[in-house]
């Protein structure tokens, strides 16, 4: 047994990737997600809910969101949107204060907003919206609408399933922009850890827009925090987050870039050991040999939970990741 742990340690070493935040790790990031929880950070703002009427219905009124938006500290909030028709395609909006505010009162709203669609981590496997309702919080007081977004979850729903709920999400909020009181050509995509995988995958292959009449080069930015983009998962528990014949040049970001493409901030964790930072480096490169405008940043200090756990109140102090994500989506969409 402890020849087969060295030589799986050693596989990992040599493969580049320290592991996947895959299931070797879930118990860890239960834990630390409870000590979220235990903080407040990842309560839902609001109980209320949204529900379109039908399955196939792709737009929301208006009306709707004055009648299902509640508020937290100012910062408003509409629950459970759907964006599809099966389980978990759903997705809550967070407005920053001054546009709730508006909408509460039905005021007369001219002013438009710059747009995040936040895809969360947890190994293609775990995770839900309301546990990251602290990031949706966190960017929405910097003035950002923004929707964490679910995703159906692997291994019932394999790749590419999760990436395509993720452009089927981006594609709901691109459409709907109006009613929300943004402006689609200022929109933002941003993702952590396998979160990050699903956002750039969905948003650097055209294919997975191109069903809804969208490019890549229609969203603004994509912020990818300590993602997977380039391993062999075939040598990890995440094997079963992909098909059973599949490959990592059949399915990783890094070798499926198709189309023009937005720019990009990629972010790695100092004290990360889960995902290592060659993963940015092979996705960077593989984004500027295309032509793409890349940002690489590394956050110092960081551990793969708290590249996103600090983007919470209580836990900024722990690094600059909110910053640097603040500082880098202000500059592209404001």
């Amino acid at each position: 047994m402890k020849d087969l742990v060295k030589g799986s340690q050693q596989s990992i070493r040599s493969n580049g990737i320290k592991s996947n935040g895959i299931k070797s790790n879930i118990n860890k990031q239960n834990k630390q997600a409870s000590t979220f929880t235990s903080l407040g950070l990842t309560a839902a703002l609001a109980i209320g809910g949204i529900a379109l009427a039908t399955q196939n219905v792709q737009a929301i009124s208006p009306l709707t969101i004055v009648n299902g938006i509640t508020s937290s500290g100012g910062v408003g909030v509409s629950k459970d949107i759907l964006y599809g028709d099966e389980p978990l395609q759903d997705l809550d909006i967070y407005y920053p204060k001054p546009l709730t505010q508006a909408i509460k009162a039905q005021n007369v709203i001219e002013d438009t907003y710059p747009m995040v669609v936040f895809v969360y981590g947890g190994s293609w496997e775990n995770g839900t919206k309301e546990q990251y309702a602290f990031v949706g919080k966190s960017l929405a007081r910097a003035g950002y609408v923004t929707a964490v977004i679910n995703h159906r979850k692997a291994p019932e729903h394999p790749y590419p399933d999760y990436v395509e709920d993720t452009a089927r999400a981006i594609a709901w909020s691109y459409d709907n922009a109006k009613s929300l009181h943004v402006d689609p050509k200022r929109m933002a995509v941003m993702g952590q850890s396998s979160g990050a995988f699903n956002a750039v995958a969905a948003v650097s292959n055209e294919d997975f827009l191109a069903p809804y009449g969208i490019k890549p080069s229609d969203i603004k930015a994509v912020v990818g925090i300590a993602g997977p983009y380039s391993y062999d998962f075939r040598q990890f528990d995440s094997a079963t987050a992909f098909p059973a014949d599949a490959t990592p040049d059949q399915v990783m970001p890094d070798r499926q870039l198709k189309g023009e493409q937005p720019s990009y901030l990629l972010l790695t964790a100092e004290n990360d050991k889960i995902v290592y930072d060659v993963n940015t480096i092979n996705m960077t490169k593989a984004l500027k040999d295309y032509g793409a405008r890349v940002e690489v940043s590394e956050i110092e200090g960081a551990s793969h939970a708290t590249s996103i756990g600090a983007m919470a109140p209580p836990l900024r102090w722990l690094n600059d990741v909110r910053s640097q994500v603040l500082t880098y989506l202000d500059k592209e969409l404001k």
